[in-house]
């Protein structure tokens, strides 16, 4: 299916005729770990393709939606039908969303998801009869998804934890209780995890690794080069991190490393990238498609510094056999603004010790 994403001509296919699979996503992270997914069970089953529709609900990030374009060009090249939704395009966008895909949702027998704590997949969920439900990674938080599934905890995010609910949360508070008992194993309902975090068991959740084996067979292998590039996070702009205590972290890692290149994460503010590029000498560097795929592609540093994030568990899965180095630096507790999440230094901890294959960095003082 060709055409521009955002085009209700090319994009409503699938609408009345849609496969027994629906795949909701609103990230490009999302996108990509249901390619993983669908190219896993496709060679399962020894086929080359996995019939599915994905449907698209748009952020209003443009960093967002130009990633999200080129991710849903390739889901397309897949063989996928791809179904693009101006879902948060006014106030009446969500009514027409929904009403537009309640009858595709009562017919498909499984329901792909990559955020089980967006409130508006869990608004759909709450419709669907599908049997079969998969969640594929939307990086580090399906770590703490699990880990709330198995306790019986509510759904909420790792860095809103501990704060104060809103008026918004307590009236959304019935849909996502809903949403929590779709997720949950039952005699009559399946649950998948697929992804590539450390994940503790959960009862009768099937965990299923993603290797990143569709990124390894499309993409690369790279160019590597004898430098090193940073990673950026978007820790300050969650609220987590205070914004100096970063940029002087930034600026120690990349003098003590050589780094010249500072890959931006998407939701990294223009503010803060100007900044860095002043402060630091760093070519800032907005990727166009997951980190994954431009690494894969190439041509990349033979060492990747982060900080906590998704992308020290998914490089060295989408990189291996290249011979480059991913490197982690640890957040000082110093750093972290008297308004994060209590539960903010535990977590980033966790992500750390748990990454496989990684160097640990001591955190620059």
């Amino acid at each position: 299916m060709n055409g521009t994403p955002g085009t209700p001509a090319t994009e409503a296919t699938g609408a009345s005729g849609t496969s027994g699979t629906l795949a909701f996503v609103e990230s490009p992270v999302q996108l990509l770990n249901v390619l993983e997914w669908a190219h896993a069970k496709a060679a399962a089953r020894g086929t080359r393709a996995y019939d599915l529709t994905v449907v698209v609900l748009s952020p209003t990030d443009p960093m967002t939606r130009g990633q999200l374009r080129r991710m849903a060009e390739l889901a397309r090249h897949e063989g996928m039908r791809v179904r693009w939704e101006e879902a948060r395009g006014g106030a009446g966008a969500p009514f027409q969303t929904i009403g537009g895909l309640a009858s595709a949702l009562r017919r498909a027998r499984r329901i792909v998801i990559g955020d089980p704590f967006s409130r508006y997949v869990q608004l759909l969920l709450t419709i669907t009869r599908a049997r079969d439900l998969v969640v594929v990674d939307d990086g580090t938080a399906t770590m703490e998804f699990v880990a709330q599934l198995t306790g019986g905890e509510r759904l909420e995010r790792w860095h809103r934890r501990g704060g104060r609910r809103g008026p918004r949360d307590l009236v959304f508070g019935p849909v996502s209780a809903a949403a929590r008992r779709r997720l949950t194993p039952s005699r009559t309902r399946s649950v998948e995890v697929f992804t590539s975090m450390p994940v503790a068991e959960a009862p009768g959740v099937t965990v299923t690794a993603n290797d990143f084996g569709w990124t390894r067979a499309r993409f690369g292998p790279p160019r590597v080069s004898r430098g090193a590039d940073l990673v950026g996070t978007s820790l300050v702009e969650t609220g987590v991190v205070d914004p100096d205590r970063y940029v002087e972290a930034v600026t120690a890692l990349a003098r003590a490393h050589g780094a010249t290149r500072y890959f931006a994460h998407r939701r990294e503010s223009a503010d803060k990238l100007h900044r860095l590029a002043v402060e630091t000498g760093l070519e800032i560097v907005r990727p166009d498609l997951p980190l994954e795929l431009i690494a894969r592609r190439g041509p990349i540093g033979r060492l990747i510094l982060s900080f906590p994030s998704t992308v020290v568990h998914t490089l060295p899965l989408a990189l291996v056999g290249t011979g480059v180095r991913v490197a982690v630096c640890d957040v000082d507790p110093l750093w972290l603004r008297d308004s994060a999440s209590p539960r903010a230094q535990g977590f980033l901890s966790g992500v750390t010790t748990t990454a496989r294959d990684v160097q640990r960095l001591p955190t620059p003082g």
